[in-house]
């Protein structure tokens, strides 16, 4: 009704002027009802549409918050990068690592378990040298090995009677009936000896076991102490464990790097 009465009063002000019917005045009141409940309507629209933004906000920060707790927490104090440490290579990994992949598949094995049959704590004497050992190398169907050892001054004294010499000349005199061939005797710059061999390892009769070719290896130290090297083409013995190889497994040129690396050598105190 105080839309009736806004009118009235207006018609009231226009004196003078044509006087309103009533009915005009109800029509009037309706329509200005009708505009005031649109701008109402429109208004609540505003605000629904405002609160339906927020809320979609709200539900993009939540959905941001969830991932982040979803993510497999760290240790307190861990850096971001840290990862677990690689597992430590065994013996026969880190000889593969200074070896060419050509080479074969290399196994750690006990020659004396393998020919005579002796139990395994009989088989291997005492290993000072990190790599020291016995290994098979399997290639195109053929089984070769190699052997490994350092002896510190006071291992060579004890089976030589005197330590290593470095001045002492391994290699055959001219004419002299040895079955060492193609020696090469190489003073190397820091005061060590390089001898480097071929042997064609003569079958003699009563032999358990007859070795094929090989090349054989002996770096002298200045300390008195050598590393020892075989590598051969194989055996034939009741234990063999496959056919000889063409050629040594680990040739001239990889027995030199191998015997003058670091790893051979044991770590200083």
């Amino acid at each position: 009704m105080n839309d009736v009465h806004e009118l009235l009063g207006r018609a009231a002000d226009d004196a003078g002027t044509p006087a309103l019917s009533t009915g005009t005045v109800y029509a009037r009141a309706a329509r200005i009802r009708r505009r005031r409940r649109a701008l109402v309507s429109a208004a609540a629209l505003t605000v629904v549409a405002a609160g339906a933004l927020t809320v979609a906000r709200a539900g993009e920060q939540g959905d941001t918050a969830h991932s982040s707790v979803a993510t497999t927490p760290r240790p307190t104090g861990s850096p971001a990068t840290s990862a677990a440490p690689a597992p430590a290579l065994t013996k026969t990994e880190r000889l593969a690592a200074l070896l060419p992949p050509d080479v074969g598949e290399i196994e750690e094995v006990l020659l004396l378990a393998l020919i005579k049959g002796s139990p395994p704590e009989h088989a291997q004497g005492p290993l000072l040298g990190p790599l020291d050992g016995q290994y098979a190398f399997r290639k195109d169907g053929g089984v070769g090995y190699l052997v490994l050892t350092y002896e510190d001054r006071e291992a060579v004294t004890a089976k030589e009677g005197r330590p290593a010499d470095p001045d002492t000349d391994l290699c055959p005199e001219p004419g002299q009936e040895t079955s060492r061939t193609e020696c090469v005797r190489e003073a190397l710059p820091d005061g060590r000896v390089l001898t480097l061999w071929k042997s064609a390892m003569p079958f003699r009769g009563g032999d358990e076991v007859r070795w094929g070719p090989e090349l054989t290896g002996q770096l002298v130290q200045r300390d008195g102490s050598q590393l020892l090297v075989r590598s051969s083409t194989g055996f034939e013995s009741t234990g063999t464990q496959g056919p000889l190889l063409d050629e040594p497994p680990v040739s001239r040129e990889q027995l030199k790097a191998l015997l003058t690396g670091p790893e051979v050598l044991p770590e200083k105190p």
